[in-house]
């Protein structure tokens, strides 16, 4: 079975989010960016399934600029065997990601899609749904645990009220949750091994897709600061100021 892994660049979550002066986004210049971290747990787990002879070829595909075939590296590093590149300098929004996936899907026809449940820079997490929607295949999101048994996908879903546990038929799509794995480090060797890995480039009109941005952000802005805390004598003290000043209670 071939596993396909859709991976996104984003800032590394370590970096400190500064806006633009003029507020119009989010200052890219000089940041350090990296694989979403949902994305990397996606592609770790299409790793394991290849260890347990569960997967025979695992693709890794990103949808954006020329850079983003660092991140490719990164998901071959791990262990994937080939990349997909689809190049675009346009902000993509999900629908037009589903659309262009869809195509990639189309192409290479896969036994199973993983991908991350959100991205950590604009929050949406639609992108599994609607890839499901317009493939018309079974999903299993928010996934923590996945267990591939002959034609059919067992899931464990988190919840509002907890765990829901489910069977979809394969093909599908699922996309993960934190506790799913945790990813591995890419050894020196695979990191010198990754750059001999085939990389596809492609574009969005090779899968007939519009990309042009349907929403239009209006201004970005930094959250208020936060004010400082004060020290309370005793649980009176507390109290007190969270009745008569912080009217809370």
């Amino acid at each position: 079975m071939k596993i396909l892994v859709p991976v996104k660049r984003v800032v590394d979550y370590n970096v400190k989010i500064r806006v633009k002066p003029d507020g119009s986004g989010v200052d890219l210049a000089n940041v350090k960016m990296s694989m979403n971290p949902f994305d990397e747990i996606a592609v770790e787990e299409a790793i394991r399934l290849k260890e347990k002879g569960v997967a025979t070829e695992i693709v890794v595909v990103s949808i954006g600029p020329a850079q983003a075939a660092e991140t490719l590296r990164t998901g071959l590093a791990m262990g994937a065997d080939r990349g997909i590149l689809v190049k675009t300098d346009e902000t993509t929004e999900p629908l037009a990601v589903a659309k262009i996936l869809k195509g990639v899907v189309e192409a290479e026809a896969p036994g199973l899609v993983i991908l991350g449940k959100q991205a950590i820079d604009d929050d949406m997490g639609q992108t599994g749904q609607m890839l499901a929607a317009l493939l018309g295949w079974a999903q299993g999101t928010f996934a923590s645990k996945l267990t591939v048994e002959g034609e059919t996908l067992a899931i464990t879903r988190e919840v509002d009220g907890g765990l829901q546990s489910i069977a979809l038929k394969l093909p599908a799509i699922v996309t993960t949750d934190l506790r799913l794995n945790e990813p591995r480090y890419a050894s020196l060797p695979n990191i010198m091994k990754a750059k001999k890995k085939p990389i596809d480039e492609k574009t969005p009109a090779d899968f007939g897709v519009d990309v042009a941005p349907r929403l239009k952000v209006l201004k970005t802005v930094e959250p208020p600061a936060r004010k400082a805390g004060v020290k309370v004598g005793s649980v009176a003290d507390l109290v007190g100021k969270l009745k008569n000043e912080a009217g809370v209670i």
